[in-house]
């Protein structure tokens, strides 16, 4: 059932973002003032949920601590570009039957499939022989993968080096909503399943889940890797939208961003980290905006301090919030249910009228015993 729900809620967003991405122009959108830059920030966001919901699944649920994410969405990223560019055109030409559109939408699915799977397995190179591993020291192994990836990025000729590497702009607005709502599907479901319920079992205690039949070593790599996929997708996607990669869009300081999303938004939430991916995106970008404030005969330009007060403004919400803003609770709907509460009888107490409808039975044969 929960498979069915999602599949609809992902319908409706797909249909949506499709009616978003035929209205986008370089004039506005929808006519109500969204420019090109505003647009290029919507899909930043969605790229970052993507990113941050990946991640939750290794930290938030599995109980790991990764901070290598920069690393795998760099192997997706340049790996889908290196195909694209020296096989995207062939295999354009050879399906342009379909039409541009959908040819070009082959050749983007085929890339995506080939930074997930290359990315995926990243993830279970770096997983194995981290298995031993806790904490801090999986942490500096992951780091340590993550700037390995960089360095040998910027040293290889064939993909640009440290000049960079221009790619096909084959992803747009609706191909990055659309693979933002099947990241969020899939993972969802996958923690609402056995699955999900075997991880969360070892991020709260992993040897009890492993004297209670949990095989740690496949879950752990399973999340490893299936994170890692998520993150080579997202990986895909903006270097698809972005046309041009360069190793230092994806340094170390990439990889704390995201963990800084799940940390604000809540570990151990879907709904908390969507909210930390879009607080930690678009806050930045708000403060840049800040007015001028005229002191004296000077004007002091606040937005010079953009990053300190975006700084600011995580360390009061670690230290007010530390578990994040939502924990590990979900935003949703349900609260707007009616609680169901128990039969209340009636005010009377003597034979079965004050009794719960539940125990309407038990209090027959009470009396029924009492007038034997």
């Amino acid at each position: 059932m929960n498979w069915v729900k999602s599949i609809i809620v992902g319908i409706v967003f797909i249909a949506v973002f499709y009616v978003m991405n035929a209205a986008m122009s370089s004039t506005g959108f929808f006519g109500i003032g969204i420019d090109d830059y505003q647009a290029r920030l919507l899909v930043f966001i969605a790229i970052s949920v993507i990113l941050a919901t990946s991640l939750n699944l290794i930290n938030g649920f599995t109980g790991q601590f990764s901070i290598g994410h920069a690393g795998f969405m760099a192997v997706g990223a340049y790996s889908s570009a290196f195909f694209t560019v020296n096989y995207g055109k062939a295999i354009e030409a050879s399906v342009g039957f379909l039409g541009e559109t959908l040819a070009s939408s082959v050749v983007l699915i085929i890339a995506i499939i080939v930074g997930a799977i290359v990315a995926g397995i990243a993830g279970l190179i770096v997983g194995i022989p981290s298995l031993r591993l806790k904490g801090d020291y999986l942490a500096i192994v992951t780091l340590g993968f993550a700037e390995i990836i960089r360095i040998v990025i910027q040293n290889i000729d064939a993909v640009g080096g440290a000049t960079g590497y221009p790619v096909p702009g084959y992803a747009n607005f609706l191909w990055i909503g659309v693979f933002t709502v099947v990241t969020v599907v899939v993972i969802h479901n996958i923690i609402k399943s056995d699955t999900g319920r075997a991880l969360i079992s070892i991020r709260e205690d992993e040897l009890a889940a492993e004297a209670m039949g949990v095989n740690v070593t496949r879950y752990k790599v399973t999340s490893f890797v299936i994170g890692s996929a998520f993150a080579g997708t997202a990986g895909v996607l903006f270097a698809h939208y972005n046309k041009f990669l360069h190793p230092n869009d994806f340094q170390f300081i990439k990889s704390f961003e995201i963990i800084i999303m799940i940390v604000i938004g809540g570990m151990g939430s879907m709904t908390g980290a969507i909210l930390g991916a879009i607080i930690v995106t678009l806050l930045p970008e708000l403060l840049r905006n800040l007015p001028p404030i005229q002191v004296g005969d000077s004007t002091f330009q606040f937005a010079d301090l953009r990053l300190v007060i975006f700084a600011l403004i995580l360390i009061l919400t670690m230290i007010l919030r530390p578990q994040g803003i939502l924990g590990t609770n979900e935003f949703g709907l349900s609260w707007l249910r009616r609680t169901r509460t128990a039969p209340e009888g009636t005010e009377a107490t003597g034979g079965t009228e004050g009794v719960p409808i539940s125990n309407d039975h038990a209090a027959k044969k009470m009396k029924d015993g009492e007038e034997g």
